[in-house]
């Protein structure tokens, strides 16, 4: 059982992280100004479930073998860089530079994108094996202890994209306009494929 002091510094402690623009808020950006709110929950859940898959491979030791392999982490972090820089050349590819009907995408393709976006990025990794260290006790089993950290984090992380949700729906008569839908498309795929450059060469 994790100390609820120890709870609240690790919040703390991710917070910064969480309120710097990723691709998370990136592909919430892009499905809710499509969309509308319906399309906030994949994201939000498929960011949520990497969270879960980073900590149970913190848990098992996994991530541990990654961040101490350096062949093994670079490995790891051009294919998230990959991935990112794909999915925002894909992004720009479908800003279609006049109205047209589209098909709407299926919500386990959101949450698949949302998803690899989290369990591609290596930092996230980093979270469970920098930050959680310095707030569980070896005396205690570690993968609960974990696993209570993981949930508060998933609970901050789903309450700063449902603020960001509101936020975009908020002004979804402009955004929703073709020519801004077009912006924010590629706003969207700018931010994706500097973050995916980012991973590349840091």
């Amino acid at each position: 059982m994790v100390h609820p002091v120890a709870v609240a510094g690790f919040l703390v402690a991710i917070l910064p992280l969480i309120a710097t623009p990723g691709a998370s808020l990136a592909l919430l950006v892009q499905y809710v100004t499509e969309g509308g709110r319906r399309r906030a929950l994949p994201v939000v859940l498929g960011t949520v479930t990497g969270l879960y898959v980073h900590a149970a491979l913190a848990a098992a030791g996994l991530s541990a073998l990654v961040m101490h392999s350096s062949l093994a982490f670079t490995v790891v972090k051009l294919i998230g860089a990959v991935y990112l820089i794909g999915l925002g050349l894909w992004t720009w590819r479908t800003a279609a530079p006049t109205p047209r009907r589209s098909r709407p995408r299926r919500t386990d393709s959101v949450y698949a994108q949302a998803l690899l976006a989290n369990v591609l990025n290596p930092k996230a990794a980093a979270i469970y094996l920098t930050l959680v260290p310095q707030f569980v006790t070896p005396q205690h089993p570690l993968p609960g202890q974990i696993l209570t950290l993981a949930t508060a984090h998933a609970l901050l992380i789903t309450l700063w994209l449902t603020a960001w949700t509101f936020l975009i729906l908020h002004a979804t008569r402009v955004l929703r306009a073709p020519r801004c839908k077009r912006r924010a498309a590629r706003a969207t795929s700018a931010v994706l494929i500097a973050l995916g450059v980012r991973s590349a060469v840091t």
